[in-house]
């Protein structure tokens, strides 16, 4: 709750203060930018990022021992995250709060081993997998979400040769279901339309390609931007980070300024309204949203990269939205890509579903979302290794990084 709090006070203070003075993300972009990759480096080293890579790495510390490793959960790391994942977000860097909520829950049930009575039997494993998973139930107050974001990502094993199949299974169960009686819902219709045509299918499969394409190059060049020896760039990262934070911050001030201002923050806001179709943002939207949260996560700030993966489906879902008006409504198009892009960058489709499906209550739409998180994931596991998992085994084995 208090992490919330002071994200949204912190989005709020510089929309404030943009509103005010034009030239404000120009000067807090850069130095905000410096000056919490400089405190995170200094003072709360392994608080960069999204902070689930860190709770894999953790997980798997008992089995990839490492003395030199420096420990990835400590409530100095839970105090650095709130306060300069909060700072990051005043300074106008495109991340959220979820993925560092996972790690400040992990972190906090971690504290908690050795503590406990040993006639429990408590793993410090299970310690950490259920502090993670409840992250995930808080930041976004869906806990059907936070239970599947546990067995899928953080413990895969089984349960990830598993998800495709079961995913398939429900799917192929539920279309017989709906051909034999009807497109209803158990209790009634919501809001949102699901199929009412087979052609409507060849488009809600056109979004989970386009999803897919769009989340795997996401996660790709996300790969590609952290890794220590990769691009020509990253030799004067690895170099001058605090100078390399403030060039990633004038990027994005000057991101945020063709977006008119709609890229900087979680995307919450934006994403929001495009769900209710309450304000119109740029045509692209949405590509200056995925360019922002690119640049956000290469700088080395604390910040995730759920909501903001949320807001860039959600804009690539208001495009399109004009172009299938005839075919499908706005709000389930939306829905679809939202869910869709999420499922391609995490790779993690039960949990992308069920998240969108717990936030906007569209269990209408059920059948719709398994599909389009299903196909986007496999597409996107194609072009791109598991994120998250990449990402902690560069920090259990530095020389992963190519």
């Amino acid at each position: 709750m208090l992490f919330a709090e002071l994200s949204e006070a912190a989005v709020q203070a510089f929309r404030d203060i943009s509103a005010a003075a034009w030239w404000w993300p120009f000067l807090i972009c850069p130095a905000g930018g410096a000056a919490v990759v400089w405190a995170t480096r200094r003072y709360f080293p392994g608080a960069e990022g999204s902070g689930i890579p860190q709770t894999i790495a953790e997980i798997h510390r008992d089995t990839h021992p490492q003395a030199d490793r420096p420990a990835l959960l400590s409530l100095r790391i839970v105090i650095g995250k709130i306060g300069l994942g909060a700072a990051a977000l005043f300074a106008g860097f495109s991340t959220g709060r979820e993925g560092p909520t996972v790690q400040v829950g992990a972190a906090i049930m971690n504290s908690l081993h050795g503590r406990l009575p040993r006639r429990l039997n408590i793993q410090r494993r299970h310690l950490i997998i259920a502090g993670g998973a409840a992250g995930i139930a808080a930041a976004f107050n869906t806990p059907l979400a936070g239970i599947m974001f546990a067995i899928e990502e953080l413990h895969r094993g089984l349960e990830q040769r598993l998800s495709g199949m079961l995913i398939v299974a429900i799917v192929l169960a539920g279309i017989v279901s709906q051909a034999l009686l009807g497109n209803t819902t158990y209790f009634g219709w919501v809001s949102f339309t699901g199929l009412k045509s087979p052609l409507q299918l060849v488009w809600v499969l056109l979004m989970a390609v386009v999803c897919g394409l769009a989340g795997g190059a996401f996660s790709r060049l996300m790969l590609l931007v952290t890794d220590r020896n990769g691009p020509i760039f990253s030799t004067f990262r690895n170099t001058h980070p605090i100078r390399y934070a403030a060039l990633c911050g004038l990027i994005i001030a000057l991101i945020g300024l063709v977006a008119e201002g709609s890229t900087f923050g979680t995307g919450y806001v934006e994403t929001r309204n495009l769900f209710e179709r309450d304000a119109m943002v740029p045509w692209h939207y949405g590509i200056d949203k995925f360019l922002a949260t690119l640049v956000s996560y290469a700088a080395g700030v604390p910040g995730g990269i759920f909501a903001p993966s949320l807001a860039i489906g959600a804009g690539i879902g208001n495009n399109l939205a004009i172009l299938l008006a005839d075919q499908l409504s706005a709000g389930t198009i939306l829905v679809l890509c939202a869910a869709g892009f999420l499922a391609a960058v995490t790779q993690a489709p039960i949990t992308a579903f069920v998240i969108v499906i717990e936030m906007v209550s569209g269990y209408g739409l059920v059948i719709d979302l398994m599909v389009v998180s299903l196909l986007a994931s496999v597409i996107s596991r194609a072009l791109c290794p598991p994120l998250y998992r990449t990402l902690a085994h560069r920090m259990i084995n530095p020389a992963l990084s190519r």
